[in-house]
């Protein structure tokens, strides 16, 4: 099981690269086949909402056939193959089709490791590793920084993306060979992803997992590249260094907040204060947008660390599913946070686009306004929710 979950780990530093790595394209990809960086925000957008789609199937394979084969299919057929169309991506819309069959790959990679997670370790455990898992595998965050900018620039985007196909695909044989699958549950009872939206105790955190990942996920993913390019005129290798230093911001608070539920035996008030400085980081940036590139570059910074609440609230959520429904359970909580950066990403792209009329850092402001202000709203439901320890 060590080993299969290695071989996870690696595959989801290839997911986190590939929900990152246009933000460090947009200036070439706009030079080269005419995407906007409005076209690129639809096409991150399809890579989380396909991505976030398959939660609900991916949450039936884990509990019916297992985290194996579930995982390794989906890795080679989605992510090598859109891999590969993107490095035949001659105009935005084959970009869209390659994120969409991307996102598709990506979408069991943690969710596997969560489900071996839940099943087989104990459950006051479970935020820890699960914060683990996040933080190891956002290197991908990191290489899909500066060294993307760098091998964009000296080896070819093209040559890259081919690169990454093949090593998705022997990633993806890696998985197929090394992961063993849990013991099925012996149970008479059924039930559905259905059952889990009829429990109230999870009413007050869907929401607050719609929208937690989209300060870190939509900025991060895409948005920095432009703004930073845009308002104070960096270039490609420049942005490549400041969404490094984002990446690495990203993984520090992901570690950060692992043992905090256990530290402080709260989950709920460890993920709404984390959250509110989230907030803070986030319309702070709306309001100084235009005033320095280093202010701005350590505000992204903060929304990265601050906002690496996930692994909490996934263990928050985890304390009250069922056992027969773990896979489902785990799906539906990355179904929100996942699908809810996608629909930030559709709205974004043509907010950013009506609110440029006032200028460009106007547009720019707006965007991270929008995005600062849902995630208070969902931190505020979140004050509803039931504390858990596990």
């Amino acid at each position: 099981m060590r080993a299969g979950l290695t071989v996870l780990c690696l595959a989801y530093v290839l997911s986190q690269f590939f929900r990152a790595f246009l933000a460090v394209l947009s200036g070439v990809l706009e030079q080269d086949i005419g995407a906007t960086p409005d076209d690129l925000a639809f096409a991150s957008g399809l890579w989380f909402l396909s991505f976030a789609a398959m939660q609900i199937p991916v949450g039936w394979a884990l509990d019916q056939i297992g985290p194996r084969r579930t995982a390794w299919v989906l890795l080679l057929f989605g992510g090598a193959g859109g891999a590969a169309m993107f490095a035949l991506a001659s105009t935005a819309l084959h970009v869209n089709i390659a994120m969409l069959l991307i996102g598709v790959g990506c979408s069991p990679v943690l969710m596997a490791s969560y489900y071996i997670f839940a099943r087989q370790f104990p459950a006051a455990q479970f935020a820890t590793l699960a914060a683990l898992m996040v933080g190891v595998g956002s290197v991908g965050n990191l290489v899909a920084a500066y060294p993307m900018a760098w091998a964009a620039e000296t080896l070819g985007w093209r040559a890259s993306l081919w690169a990454l196909a093949a090593v998705s695909g022997l990633v993806a044989l890696g998985i197929a060979f090394t992961v063993r699958d849990p013991e099925p549950v012996q149970s008479e009872t059924r039930g559905s992803l259905l059952d889990l939206l009829k429990m109230p105790v999870l009413w007050a955190i869907l929401p607050l997992a719609l929208v937690s990942y989209t300060p870190a996920g939509a900025v991060r993913g895409l948005w920095i590249g432009p703004y930073l390019q845009d308002v104070f005129g960096l270039s490609t290798s420049q942005v490549g260094q400041a969404t490094l230093i984002m990446g690495v911001a990203m993984i520090c608070g992901t570690l950060s907040y692992g043992p905090l539920d256990r530290l402080f035996r709260t989950q709920k008030w460890v993920v709404f204060i984390g959250n509110m400085l989230c907030v803070a980081a986030t319309l702070t940036l709306a309001l100084a947008v235009g005033v320095n590139a280093w202010l701005s570059i350590a505000l992204c910074a903060a929304l990265g660390f601050f906002g690496g609440s996930y692994p909490v609230i996934m263990a928050h959520g985890r304390g009250f599913f069922p056992p027969h429904l773990a896979g489902r359970g785990v799906t539906l909580l990355n179904l929100c946070s996942i699908g809810g950066v996608g629909v930030m990403q559709f709205i974004s792209g043509p907010l950013h686009n009506a609110a440029s009329a006032g200028g460009v850092e106007a547009g720019y402001s707006a965007v991270f306004a929008f995005i600062g202000l849902s995630l208070l709203v969902g931190a505020l439901i979140y004050l509803f929710s039931r504390d858990s320890t596990n």
